[in-house]
């Protein structure tokens, strides 16, 4: 494979990419609060994410309801949902398009990462960028395991419009229900090689016996 240019800051050739940390959920099956405020380590797992994620963008904002002083150590902008209900992920990314728009006009796409997943691909806007232009595509997500996680993708900005009238006027929820109205390209990404085995890097901490494990697999690496 060629190698590909950078999405990041360091790259002026590169399109413009706005990314949007996740963070709009109730965060039920980790027993309420924020789980990405959970220490992993001796940082919050929002770090980890964050220290992974902006490198690889031009500018990064956090999708997050509530009081967004609980969030001041990151020093991020903090962008609560645009559509309201708690209305899941394609609010979040909503919310990331429109967010750019307002504050990023040079902005192209808009990258969403999870925030519970501490370590998720270094690479995985540059990838997507390069597979999606490649293809032609309007929207790429990312996949391991012969399983998609399209709430790691890439998201043409102006395609926010489309969005917020799926989710206003139609109530669509699901991210594969609207994702497939557009050309979407899915990439694979191998499982890492560990010293202590391989590894999934869109491992996520739901649960709080995923936090143990990822406790672990930082030990180990």
């Amino acid at each position: 494979m060629a190698e590909t240019a950078s999405s990041g800051p360091n790259n002026p050739h590169a399109p413009a990419v706005c990314g949007v940390l996740l963070a709009g959920g109730q965060s039920r099956r980790m027993g309420g609060g924020d789980k990405t405020l959970r220490k992993l380590g001796d940082r919050p797992i929002l770090q980890h994410v964050i220290d992974r994620a902006a490198p690889q963008v031009e500018r990064l904002v956090l999708n997050a309801n509530g009081d967004p002083n609980r969030f001041a150590d990151v020093r991020l902008p903090v962008a609560p949902d645009v559509v309201e209900g708690f209305a899941g992920p394609l609010a979040g990314v909503l919310t990331g398009m429109e967010w750019a728009a307002r504050h990023a006009s040079e902005v192209t796409w808009v990258a969403s990462f999870a925030c519970d997943a501490p370590f998720l691909p270094t690479d995985l806007v540059a990838r997507l960028r390069q597979a999606a232009e490649a293809d032609g595509a309007d929207l790429a997500c990312a996949a391991s395991q012969g399983r998609s996680h399209p709430v790691f993708g890439l998201w043409r900005v102006d395609l926010r419009h489309d969005l917020r009238r799926a989710m206003v006027e139609e109530e669509v929820r699901k991210v594969d229900v609207w994702t497939a109205r557009h050309k979407l390209v899915t990439v694979d990404f191998p499982l890492e090689d560990r010293p202590d085995g391989p590894r999934d890097p869109f491992f996520n901490t739901n649960h709080p016996d995923d936090l143990a494990e990822a406790e672990r697999l930082l030990a180990a690496g």
